[in-house]
């Protein structure tokens, strides 16, 4: 097995399958991923084999994402299949499959505080959501919330409380109360070390900007 090769196999399939996706879940969202986490793993002090996993599960990480997916006649491979096609050795394969199902906020809203995590497990899913905070993640945020036909803001709508994994996959809300219900408190779940760092300065600029949006919400500036 060429990884090299896979790895541009498994690019071309990113393409093909979230090339028509709005701008907050595209092919650059998951190549910012990519690359964060393999920074992440290089920083904790991954091994090449342990990398390897990485990139990949960075790469097919949002392939079969519920928002989308469930959406297009599916005529591209599932990442499950995709690592069938190539011939992902069994370990590896079992690995970057754990890592893409367990790695959603969805999923942690369920996990037991005796949840296991893996090193890999971990620096994809800080990647991902350092990708989700931060002046990136308020660009994503507001357009995801356009593509979907949120309201931006209502004073009237609380942000919801202690979310069910029901409630986060099946009912709407303003983009604003999205900080507040998910993206911050994403610092606080970081898993590793090096994404811990890395979230700090995001997630205050998400305050600033937020702090910026209510007073200009009620014309103090």
């Amino acid at each position: 097995m060429n990884m090299e090769a896979v790895v541009k196999a498994a690019e071309e399939l990113v393409q093909n399958v979230m090339g028509k996706w709005d701008s907050s879940h595209d092919p650059f969202h998951v190549y910012r991923v990519r690359n964060l986490a393999l920074s992440l793993a290089a920083e904790e002090g991954l091994s090449l084999e342990s990398r390897e996993i990485v990139e990949l599960a960075s790469l097919l990480h949002d392939i079969d994402d519920h928002k989308y997916a469930s959406r297009d006649k599916r005529v591209e491979p599932t990442a499950e299949e995709f690592l069938a096609q190539h011939q992902m050795d069994p370990i590896k394969k079992e690995a970057i499959m754990t890592i893409i199902q367990s790695m959603g906020f969805k999923e942690e809203l369920t996990a037991s505080s005796q949840w296991k995590y893996t090193p890999e497990l971990a620096v994809v899913q800080d990647a991902d959501r350092l990708d989700a905070i931060g002046a990136i993640g308020i660009g994503r945020t507001f357009t995801f919330g356009g593509a979907r036909n949120c309201p931006m803001f209502d004073p009237d709508v609380q942000p919801r409380i202690n979310l069910t994994k029901d409630e986060y996959t099946s009912t709407k809300t303003t983009t604003i109360n999205h900080f507040h219900e998910k993206l911050l408190k994403l610092r606080n779940l970081m898993k590793s070390q090096a994404g811990r760092r890395r979230a700090d300065g995001r997630h205050k600029y998400m305050e600033d900007f937020l702090t910026q949006f209510e007073r200009e919400w009620k014309g103090e500036l």
